[in-house]
């Protein structure tokens, strides 16, 4: 049975909470005074979740977060430091082919306060022109069309494109909350921060794909806000940093970062680890990336089976695309024992199980779709580069 989403104020509860009786169990997005602070798994019956089982369910899922975040606020007191005036920053979006998935990503952008940013839509080797289409409902978004395959090269194109010196980025399967492109420019007073994500929250899960991915590669890296410093974290490690559904970047960085690596990324061989790559970049030059849970975005999961798997097969041809880039460009040859670290102590001891039936393990098709994925990386990544060459030398020949 499928799981109801539900976003509740914990300092505000209903006496009872209803839902379709076809949800078996909800999961819930706990706020106080508005912050994401946890979240609660709780069993629905009949429909109904009774006003003392909510109440405790989610205090007990809160636990600490609770009490120091409302110590917080009656000190008003904020982790992230003071900051003046937010700047004004551009907002894009990178799509290919997903006119209803965008329109839900627009609709959210329409929710943000207006605080002067500009919109930008991507549209990355569109088949149609059914993306400019929609666009043209929206006169607050610019479309701007990128030929060369790839979201690399489409973030790319919306970091030339931008008007302002911080760019938020978010995925065409998510909708942003209200209040996440503020939380994303808060943290940027630090001068060392050169990128901010936030927490990504699941939008539905009415399917046993949904459920699965939330359970075993959830988005979300949970509700405490972190700092990852260069100088004192492996650059290698970026699986807690978060990801790009909910990202903001300094454009500035680009002088001496550089942008993303555009044989890398969705639409290109390696399917994915753009947005790893260029973590990784960033906290090896020695700089900073926030999380900040408070920057939420809502992001719906694919659901089928197959598109699951298909899924996490490109995590894996992604994460070790990445690796390969590392270890050919950097000549770093941790990512050789990251990649050992994570086969012996992660991989093969869930295949095992998984075949051996142990409750609560992982569905073995899944577990396999991802390590072939693993496998065929570090070619995709040769693959993609090659590929990369040739597309922009057939440009440069018109």
């Amino acid at each position: 049975m499928a799981t109801a989403i539900l976003d509740l104020e914990i300092s505000k509860l209903p006496p009872e909470i209803t839902v379709e009786e076809r949800y078996s169990k909800a999961l819930i997005l706990i706020r106080l005074h508005s912050k994401p602070i946890g979240q609660a798994l709780l069993t629905v019956v009949g429909g109904r979740i009774g006003g003392d089982e909510l109440r405790e369910g989610l205090m007990n899922a809160a636990g600490d977060k609770l009490w120091k975040n409302w110590l917080y606020d009656t000190l008003e007191w904020d982790e992230r430091g003071s900051v003046e005036a937010l700047p004004i920053a551009t907002v894009a979006v990178c799509t290919r082919d997903r006119p209803e998935d965008l329109r839900r990503t627009l609709e959210a952008f329409m929710q943000l306060p207006d605080d002067g940013q500009e919109y930008l839509v991507i549209d990355n080797c569109p088949a149609t022109d059914a993306t400019k289409e929609l666009v043209k409902n929206y006169p607050k978004v610019r479309y701007v069309r990128e030929d060369l395959p790839g979201s690399s090269a489409a973030r790319n194109r919306a970091l030339c494109e931008a008007k302002h010196e911080f760019v938020a980025f978010t995925d065409d399967d998510a909708a942003p909350d209200p209040n996440w492109l503020r939380s994303l420019l808060w943290n940027f007073s630090d001068p060392r921060v050169m990128c901010v994500t936030g927490l990504v929250m699941p939008l539905e899960l009415e399917t046993e794909a949904q459920e699965w991915f939330e359970r075993y590669s959830p988005h979300g890296r949970g509700f405490d806000r972190q700092i990852f410093d260069g100088a004192h974290c492996n650059p290698l490690v970026v699986a807690p940093v978060g990801v790009s559904a909910s990202m903001a970047l300094r454009k500035s960085s680009i002088d001496s970062i550089g942008l993303f690596d555009e044989a890398l990324g969705a639409g290109t061989p390696t399917v994915g680890g753009e947005d790893c790559e260029l973590f990784a970049r960033i906290l090896r030059a020695g700089y900073r990336i926030v999380y900040d849970p408070r920057a939420l975005s809502w992001h719906r999961h694919r659901g089928t089976w197959e598109e699951l798997q298909k899924t996490l097969q490109g995590y894996g041809i992604g994460v070790y695309a990445f690796w390969t880039r590392i270890l050919v460009k950097n000549r770093e040859l941790g990512v050789v024992r990251l990649a050992l670290g994570w086969l012996y102590s992660k991989q093969i001891p869930e295949l095992f199980a998984s075949l051996r039936k142990q409750p609560g393990s992982i569905p073995s098709d899944l577990l396999l779709a991802q390590l072939r994925g693993c496998i065929s990386g570090p070619m995709a990544y040769f693959a993609s580069r090659k590929r990369l060459q040739e597309v922009k030398g057939e440009v440069n020949q018109f």
